[in-house]
Order: structure tokens, then C-alpha cells, then sequence
């Protein structure tokens, strides 16, 4: 059938005799011949379509990286096509990725990563001996001493080993078990994991999952994913994005008609709100979980990012067993952290892990069961958690360059902080709450009743349309409060404060310049 198509195509040439004597014109009319008997087929139904997929994954939205970003890339493009834009590059502030940002890796965490994955470079005098001396213990505990074999799925020992010392210490002195830490994924994983076992029930007993609104899309994205029921609190804007038990209490009650309200969700500190809860605040919670039978999950990817001096990050485990036996050996709870966020910004390599206490014995094993499934989280990215909970100790060779450089980031990220809130809360039409922690400005923005009509007529939500013409016109990429959730008749964007000092200073001045001309443009 190729062989006469092409006979065809050809069938315009010189009359030359073929191969075979034939001239070509009497070929392409015997091919032609021959495409009238046997007609192409034409191409079968596909049995993948958006009518017959999973519709669990087409509901599931990832804000973070969704439609703003497919325009940022675009644009991208056509910056590298040489088309003329009102600017010179994007910058991509919709993500709390710190190393793409310009941040730079920690010395000592990158060499160890280096030793282990290259252990020829054991024998380098350029290397500090504490971080050769974690290299050789990583190494030791894997198959082969080698980062390229599998783990246990629960991960490395030595490693869960350290991943408990560092909660023990964090919390002067509160016990962790290795057998309660679950090395993952990033803490995504260790989410999604938990979330999957917890989710059960039809109809009016399916599960229902209280995460905060506004929220980071991941925890929407999952319970979409396995057919979960989302429930709302409200944290209080007017009052620093608080956690009202008051709040909880409503969003329970209102649940309870229509599924079985069972899970928690805290992020603590906030993202996108940035918000740090108060020990006081973190008391009413266990308690109010104790109450309603509810499994508490705690985000503390962001605990070491705390930067008003008047907050202090206090863990969920602490709080807990301080509250006595009562709540310590009865409040099931799930803790997570990750090497993406603090002052590591090591979010490639996708190191995290998950502590989960009071767990029933045979669910233990259910929960085993379904990590193996993926058989190991990535073994460097393990590797990065060790570094991470097993940091240099003061009296060790690499302590002071480790600490000044720890101190740095995490000072820089302050300084951000409040150079934010300051610059938007001078903008007319903007207003945002102290940045108490994470790496996220939320402000809260005003748009005129024309623009919310013409965000109508284009079909988008109005902070869609907002930042959409941020970007097309400053280049500068935001996400929309509506991806992460808002009170109705509330809009909002996240920003992430990582970009160097002068470049955050660039892109808050684009923003208030833009956000006056939207003013006066739609007023």
C-alpha cells in the first residue's frame, strides 16, 4: 500500500522506462488502480479518551503548575524566537523552588552527596573528614555500598536511625522510634501514601479530609485523586491567617450531613499564608482532633523557616506527648518533612520522610505493604534527608562553614520577608499580613468590578485574569489565590520571596506598577 502510494506521488515525472520496462506513468496508473480497490483504513477510536480515563485524574488540578505556568513557558519561548516582549525574561515567582531561584547549595550536604555517589573520592584530601565519615556510614548501609541499589522500603536503617535521633533532639528529649519513620518520596509522597490508607466508605460514610483554605493544592489534588470528600475551614485573615478551633468545629458539623469526617490536615508553618502557629493554638487542635476522633497530618516542611521573632516553630509530636498520656498514646498522627524547603532548598533530589505515631500494629503492616509496592523512595534522595537531620556538630572540621552559611540563607529569607509585606502594603489596592515563616507572600489584592466582568467574558476567575496580565505585560509569574482556595469575593496571588535581594526589589516594583495601571485601567 506504501509502496503504491509512493508509485503516485511519483506519477508526475518524465515518462522513463522503470525497472521492469514499464514507464513510470504506466506504474503510477497501475498504482492508482490499485489504492481504488484496496481503499486506506481509517484510523480506530482510541481507547484512551477524555470521555473514558479516570475520572478521579481529570478532576485532579495542580495549580502550582498549572495554566499560568503553560503561558510563562510559552512566553519563554518566544523570548528565545527573538519576539519582542515589554520585557527580557520570566521570572518564575509562582514556585518555592530556592536553587532554580539563584540560592546555592550547602557545601557540607553536597559533598557528602559527592562522596557517596562517587566513593572513589573517599581517598580526595579535599574532603573534610565528618563529611567523609557520614559518606562511609551511608554507603555502608546500602546494598553493594552503593546509592544505585535498592533500600528497604521503609527506607535505609541508619538513616531512620538518624531521622529519629534528629526529632528526639528537636524536641528536647520526646522519644522517636526508627520503626515509626518512613523515609519518601519528598513529603508529597509520604501525603499522598497516608491520605490512600485513610481513605475509605460510600456515600454518607466516605471520608472526608479537613484541610485549610486557602491550602496548598497538592492536598485538593490527592483527595480528587482517590475520591475523597474535601472539607473546608477557613483560617482568619484579618487576624495573621490564624487557626480558629471555633472554625473547625463549624466545618465538622456541616461535614458530618453528608460523609465521615476523619482526617486533619495542618500546615504548619502555612504555605501559602505564611503563617506560625502558636503552641497555645497547636494545644486546641490535638485536642479538638482527641474529640472528634479525628487523624491528625502535620506539613512541618517549612519548621526551620520561621523568621518574626515573636513566633517560635513548635512540632504537633512535642506538643502531644507534653499534653500527657491521654492524648500521647491515643491522637494518631502523621508528621513530614522534606530537604526541599528550609534552609536546603535541595528539592531535586526529592529526599523526605514521615513519622507516624500511635498507629494500630496491623495497619503498620498495611502501610509497609503499600510502600513496597514502590519498592524504595530514591536512595540519594535519602542520602540528602540523612545530611539534612544529621547536620556538622560543633568541634567538627566543617561546623562553622555549615552554620554561616545555614545562618545566611535563612537571615536573606527574613530580611525578603519583610521587605515584602513592607513594599505591598505601600500599594494601593494591596494588602498583606507578616510574613511569620514559609517562603511565600499571599496578599490579598483589590480587582474593579469591570475587570472581574471582563475576566468573565475571557472565562477565567478573576485573579486568573489578574495575573495573566501580569505576566504578559512584566513577565513576572504569580500564582492565583483561587488555586489554593480563598473566602468568596476574595482574591488573592502567591508569590515566593526566593529571588536574590535586587531581583525581589525589581519584581515588587513591577508589581505595584502594574497593579496601578490595572487600577486605573479598569476602574
Amino acid at each position: 500500500m506504501q509502496r503504491a502510494a509512493a508509485l503516485v506521488r511519483r506519477g508526475c515525472c518524465p515518462r522513463t522506462p522503470g525497472p521492469w520496462g514499464r514507464s513510470q506513468s504506466s506504474a503510477a496508473a497501475e498504482a492508482s488502480a490499485v489504492l481504488k480497490v484496496r481503499p486506506e483504513r481509517s484510523r480506530r477510536e482510541r481507547i484512551l479518551t477524555l470521555e473514558s480515563m479516570n475520572p478521579q485524574v481529570k478532576a485532579v488540578e495542580y495549580a502550582v503548575r498549572g495554566p499560568i505556568v503553560l503561558k510563562a513557558v510559552e512566553i519563554e519561548l518566544e523570548l528565545q524566537r527573538g519576539i519582542k516582549k515589554p520585557f527580557t525574561e520570566v521570572i518564575r515567582a509562582n514556585i518555592g523552588d530556592a536553587q532554580a531561584m539563584g540560592q546555592q547549595p550547602i557545601t557540607f550536604l553536597r559533598q557528602v552527596m559527592a562522596l557517596c555517589t562517587y566513593p572513589n573520592l573517599l581517598d580526595s584530601p579535599s574532603f573534610p573528614e565528618d563529611a567523609k565519615k557520614r559518606a562511609r556510614r551511608i554507603l555502608q548501609a546500602c546494598g553493594g555500598n552503593s546509592l544505585g541499589s535498592y533500600s528497604a522500603s521503609q527506607g535505609v536503617n541508619c538513616i531512620r536511625e538518624d531521622v529519629a535521633a534528629y526529632i528526639t533532639r528537636r524536641d528536647g528529649g520526646v522519644p522517636a522510634d526508627p520503626d515509626n519513620i518512613y523515609l519518601t518520596t519528598g513529603a508529597s509522597d509520604g501525603i499522598s501514601t497516608i491520605l490512600k490508607i485513610l481513605v475509605s466508605g460510600g456515600g454518607k460514610s466516605r471520608t472526608g479530609v479537613m484541610i485549610p483554605i486557602p491550602q496548598y493544592p497538592l492536598y485538593s489534588a490527592v483527595i480528587s485523586e482517590l475520591d475523597a470528600i474535601q472539607v473546608n475551614y477557613y483560617l482568619d485573615e484579618e487576624n495573621c491567617w490564624a487557626l480558629n478551633v471555633n472554625e473547625l468545629r463549624r466545618a465538622v458539623q456541616e461535614a458530618k450531613d453528608h460523609c465521615d469526617p476523619k482526617v486533619l490536615c495542618i500546615i504548619n508553618p502555612g504555605n501559602p499564608t505564611g503563617q506560625v502557629q502558636s503552641r497555645k493554638c497547636i494545644e486546641d487542635v490535638i485536642h479538638f482532633a482527641w474529640e472528634e476522633k479525628l487523624f491528625l497530618l502535620a506539613d512541618e516542611v517549612y519548621q526551620d523557616n520561621v523568621y518574626s521573632p515573636d513566633c517560635k516553630f513548635h512540632s504537633f509530636k512535642k506538643v502531644l506527648y507534653e499534653m500527657g498520656p491521654e492524648y500521647s498514646s491515643n491522637v494518631e498522627l502523621a508528621s513530614f518533612h522534606s530537604t526541599s524547603k528550609g534552609y536546603m532548598g535541595e528539592c531535586g533530589y526529592r529526599g523526605g520522610y514521615m513519622e507516624v505515631i500511635n498507629l494500630h500494629p496491623e495497619i503498620k503492616g498495611q502501610l509497609v505493604k503499600l510502600l513496597s509496592v514502590r519498592l524504595c523512595p530514591p536512595v540519594s534522595g535519602q542520602a540528602a534527608m540523612d545530611i539534612v537531620v544529621n547536620p556538622p556538630v560543633p568541634g567538627e572540621e566543617s561546623f562553622e562553614q555549615f552554620h554561616r552559611e545555614k545562618e545566611s540563607v535563612l537571615g536573606n529569607l527574613a530580611k525578603k520577608a519583610k521587605l515584602t509585606e513592607d513594599l505591598f502594603n505601600q500599594v494601593p489596592g494591596i494588602h498583606c499580613n507578616p510574613l511569620q515563616g514559609a517562603m511565600y507572600a499571599f496578599p490579598r489584592i483589590f480587582i474593579p468590578s469591570k475587570a472581574v466582568e471582563a475576566a468573565q467574558a475571557h472565562k477565567m476567575a478573576p485573579d486568573m485574569f489578574y495575573c495573566m496580565k501580569l505576566l504578559e505585560e512584566t513577565g513576572i509569574c504569580v500564582v492565583p489565590g483561587s488555586g489554593f482556595g480563598q473566602r468568596e469575593g476574595t482574591y488573592h496571588f502567591r508569590m515566593t520571596i526566593l529571588p536574590p535581594v535586587e531581583k525581589l526589589k525589581t519584581v515588587l516594583q513591577k508589581v505595584k506598577d502594574f497593579h496601578i495601571k490595572f487600577l486605573e485601567k479598569y476602574a
